[in-house]
């Protein structure tokens, strides 16, 4: 069964970083709304853009979406 890009995006997590994926993942750890089951771009996407204060840049969740996507061919 395909892991859900939450789970994913824990994976970056690290307190010692200030790397721009490991505080977005920080703080969708903290967002007790995020939609932690969600596999689908467009609807973590549309979340983000309506909830998530906390990301400077959806940049920055298009680069962790390709990392998701990527891992997940392995």
């Amino acid at each position: 069964m395909k892991r859900s890009f939450y789970e994913f995006l824990m994976t970056l997590r690290n307190a010692d970083s200030t790397e721009p994926e490991a505080e977005f993942a920080a703080n969708a750890h903290r967002d007790q709304s995020f939609p932690k089951q969600e596999t689908d771009y467009e609807r973590i996407s549309n979340y983000l853009e309506l909830n998530a204060g906390y990301l400077p840049s959806m940049t920055i969740f298009d680069e962790a979406y390709q990392k998701y996507q990527d891992t997940d061919r392995k």
